[in-house]
């Protein structure tokens, strides 16, 4: 599955055409997530392109083209990571209307924001937003149960079943820090920590066959 961050950077610059005409790239969008009755690209189209990144990257959607409707998708979240969609009030917190992109960091005074999304100065672009506009962070849950590799893994360890395992443990709401694909202290402690909801398996800090067959199937439940 390609990395969301990727997905995301690959598309700025991607800009809504004014008059009749229609940014194919933006209808593309509107075409592979099924919207059918998105025809114009100057109709709000942010959750359009949060619904085709996600799409793109294997996680679940909103399904819908009002931008709050992500308050009801993945997890609620304090920590954001890179990647995290970030949802904001627009006109009044009190209003359907908002705005919603994924998040790439706060500004030194934390007074912003920063966020890449679709129709942020009617294109894909990374732009700052008030902090005080924020309502929430969601981090998303992948629609696929992850493959990993027979091999057992480990602190020290590193690539793409170490990326995977973080992925999954922060699925389940285990703070491992940023999915880098590098086995570290924090990881092996979810790990270990994972392992002790289950008197069965070794509390060891090591994805070793148990551990990874009993991780698999929690997953597979949870979707």
């Amino acid at each position: 599955m390609k990395n969301l961050i990727e997905i995301l950077s690959q598309e700025i610059g991607v800009k809504e055409i004014k008059g009749a005409k229609a940014n194919t790239q933006i209808l593309k969008y509107a075409k592979d997530c099924g919207f059918k009755e998105y025809t114009s690209d100057e109709t709000a189209w942010c959750s359009l392109f949060a619904n085709w990144v996600a799409l793109q990257a294997g996680l679940e959607r909103s399904k819908r083209l009002d931008a709050r409707s992500w308050l009801n998708v993945g997890t609620p979240i304090d920590n954001p990571e890179p990647g995290d969609v970030v949802v904001f009030w627009r006109e009044s917190r009190n209003s359907w209307k908002g705005h919603v992109g994924f998040y790439t960091g706060f500004s030194h005074d934390k007074q912003r924001v920063y966020c890449l999304g679709g129709n942020q100065g009617n294109q894909v672009s990374l732009s700052a937003y008030p902090a005080e506009r924020i309502l929430q962070f969601r981090r998303l849950r992948s629609v696929s149960v992850p493959n990993f590799s027979s091999r057992n893994i480990k602190i020290g360890d590193s690539g793409e079943d170490v990326a995977k395992l973080q992925d999954a443990l922060k699925q389940l709401g285990y703070n491992c820090g940023t999915s880098d694909g590098i086995f570290g202290p924090m990881t092996e402690r979810c790990l270990k920590d994972f392992q002790s909801s289950n008197k069965e398996l070794q509390r060891n800090g090591v994805l070793d066959k148990a551990t990874r067959e009993y991780l698999v199937e929690i997953i597979k439940n949870r979707n």
